[in-house]
């Protein structure tokens, strides 16, 4: 098991990690694993950060951006903006999600497979995946108006190496 697992569990335990109580081989996951470059994720800034969970596949896609196409401040909150956006319709995403397996569940939970139910189902899935493409799109085309050149050429790299996953 990674050791970021298993500090994380004692601490939600009531033990201690690998370097004694209040270390830092005892801090939780609220307390900021993959801050200051610990367990493999890297600092609040800089190269490790491309990995996590925001709407860009990054934990904190603002200030990753801003740092890496080197944003001015009237970019940085229209870009505040665009991702503010795309996280609303992420979590409508998710909330779609979820309605969908519950219809799937009922469809086959029943005496007998209610074939309707389940296509009901499968086609909100659609609906939302639809819903997600015109969102991230327009959002790129937004990002793409508001930099630069030498930005979208950054930013283009950042794609094309997964440091960003849309």
């Amino acid at each position: 098991m990674h050791e970021a697992v298993v500090s994380w569990l004692r601490g939600r335990h009531g033990g201690c990690g690998t370097g004694g109580c209040g270390s830092e081989g005892s801090r939780q996951w609220a307390g900021g694993f993959g801050r200051g470059g610990h367990h493999g994720q890297g600092g609040d800034e800089g190269e490790g950060e491309g990995f996590g969970g925001g709407p860009f596949g990054v934990r904190r896609p603002l200030r990753f951006l801003a740092y890496k196409l080197e944003l001015d401040e009237k970019q940085v909150a229209e870009l505040a903006r665009i991702l503010d956006e795309l996280k609303t319709e992420r979590a409508q995403g998710e909330v779609d999600r979820r309605r969908s397996l519950s219809g799937f569940a009922d469809a086959v939970g029943g005496a007998t497979f209610d074939g309707t139910r389940a296509k009901e189902s499968a086609q909100l899935r659609v609906v939302t995946a639809e819903r997600l493409r015109d969102a991230v799109t327009g959002a790129l085309g937004r990002l793409h108006a508001l930099l630069d050149n030498e930005q979208r050429e950054r930013l283009a790299y950042l794609i094309r190496t997964g440091v960003l996953a849309l």
